[in-house]
């Protein structure tokens, strides 16, 4: 089995160098960079038959640019997704409240509050 996706259209066996996307409800093709992975709804193409797309009547195409080789995650990207994730998982300073809200609340965490009775 070959790893190198090739062009959907038929009898083209070149490699895909770009993804077709259809959004039907704005009329919309959407010509991009070759996908990460091959979806179900989606046409690899060809550098030839990427260049010659049309869409149909009355609807638009956008091509959007791509980098000028295959994608390559970097030491970079997964540092700053590490990051991200441990940003994500410190626990957030709270800041004490001053006094008593005007409701009677003494306190709250989370989604509970301590209410004070009448009494006091």
């Amino acid at each position: 089995m070959s790893s190198v996706r090739r062009c959907s259209r038929t009898a083209c066996g070149r490699p895909a160098v770009a993804t077709l996307t259809y959004v039907y409800a704005d009329s919309t093709a959407v010509l991009g960079p070759l996908a990460t992975y091959a979806e179900p709804h989606c046409y690899d193409l060809c550098a030839e038959h990427a260049e010659r797309l049309t869409a149909p009547r009355g609807w638009d195409v956008v091509r959007l640019a791509g980098d000028s080789g295959p994608l390559r995650r970097s030491s970079d990207d997964l540092e700053a997704l590490a990051n991200a994730v441990r940003e994500a998982a410190r626990p957030q300073e709270r800041t004490p409240r001053q006094g008593p809200s005007p409701e009677g609340e003494s306190g709250r965490r989370g989604h509970l509050r301590v209410l004070r009775s009448p009494e006091s």
